[in-house]
């Protein structure tokens, strides 16, 4: 499995919008999901052995994150048809089993994916408060194994300050994770 690594973050490159459904029966749009001190964007799926190697630390700061204001949800846009891991059923499943404290939306279609120009799961979209980007960064060391325990909280450290100061931090490494599995062109 070849690992994809996204472009460097495009500062305050505006959120783009989105309406989607979620795992808990809901349509999410981004104003449901902004919070008051910025936005934590995350594209995610079920088998990616990137997110599943710090699935545990994704929820420990998107509940942290939560708890200073910042609005957290996930998406899956891989193509199910060719991955059935990444289902909906799937994701529903995977919701319950890891305990996910954030809206996990389908974008079944990849127009959002495509709108962020999203590369690889996981990749991080980290917004202020008025929804221009400031973090385009990766979770903390962790590869395809988690790395250790007291590796620095990059991810959660940036939005902290995007947060406390509305900017995002000027070096950023970029996530490394597999490529978004996109459905055939038409």
């Amino acid at each position: 499995m070849a690992a994809n690594e996204p472009p460097v973050c495009d500062f305050n490159c505006p959120a783009p919008d989105f309406r989607l459904p979620a795992t808990d029966g809901r349509i999410y749009t981004w104003d449901d999901i902004a919070g008051p001190r910025g936005t934590l964007i995350m594209f995610i799926c079920n088998h990616c052995p990137y997110v599943l190697a710090v699935l545990d630390r994704i929820v420990r700061d998107a509940k942290d994150l939560q708890g200073i204001g910042i609005g957290v949800a996930a998406i899956c846009s891989n193509d199910a048809d060719a991955y059935p891991d990444d289902s909906f059923e799937n994701m529903i499943k995977l919701v319950e089993k890891a305990g996910l404290p954030f809206p996990y939306m389908h974008d079944e279609d990849q127009s959002v994916a495509r709108a962020y120009h999203a590369a690889c799961t996981p990749d991080f979209f980290g917004f202020d408060a008025r929804g221009g980007l400031q973090y385009r960064g990766r979770l903390d060391a962790s590869r395809m194994k988690p790395a250790p325990e007291d590796a620095p909280r990059e991810l959660y450290d940036a939005m902290k300050q995007v947060a406390e100061t509305g900017e995002g931090p000027r070096d950023q490494v970029a996530s490394v994770g597999c490529s978004i599995k996109w459905k055939p062109a038409a």
